[in-house]
């Protein structure tokens, strides 16, 4: 596959993954809120909080399908192990860990101020380990592609 190909296909990943988080974020996640609402009547009070604070989590989630948009133009434009793009994994790895750390808090804090279900916790801590992974995984592929850049750089000066 040439870099264009491989560009435009990790385009399409992209959108594909945008349009999935809005059917969730804007469709699934108030239907399940509305659901928990007529199955347990005191938790009303909590859907609008909630759903603001879920919506707010999708921020950084965006965010970081915009910089590996950015690092596909950089993969089309033969500019793979460059040091932007190592960047662009930096801010991922960033963004990935501010999201955890913002889902587990909200929802720790929902949780003792008894807005939240022990299962909602749970659910909570299992996709903030999942965040947890792609930090770590987004940093690990930083540091490689700054080390890859590098080396690029110097065999383009001892030829």
């Amino acid at each position: 596959m040439s870099q264009r190909g491989l560009a435009n296909a990790l385009k399409a990943v992209i959108v594909g993954v945008a349009v999935c988080g809005l059917i969730i974020y804007f469709y699934f996640l108030p239907v399940w809120g509305k659901a928990v609402i007529r199955s347990v009547p005191p938790y009303e009070k909590c859907y609008v909080p909630w759903m603001l604070f879920l919506w707010a989590t999708a921020v950084p989630c965006y965010l970081v399908l915009l910089c590996g948009w950015r690092i596909s133009g950089e993969i089309g434009a033969d500019r793979s192990f460059s040091a932007r793009n190592a960047r662009l994994l930096k801010y991922i790895a960033a963004l990935a860990a501010f999201d955890s750390v913002l889902l587990f808090a909200g929802s720790g804090i929902f949780y003792v101020l008894g807005m939240s279900h022990g299962v909602m916790m749970l659910l909570c801590i299992v996709v903030s380990f999942a965040g947890v992974t792609v930090t770590v995984a987004a940093a690990a592929l930083s540091h490689l592609v700054y080390k890859a850049a590098e080396l690029e750089e110097e065999s383009e000066l001892t030829i």
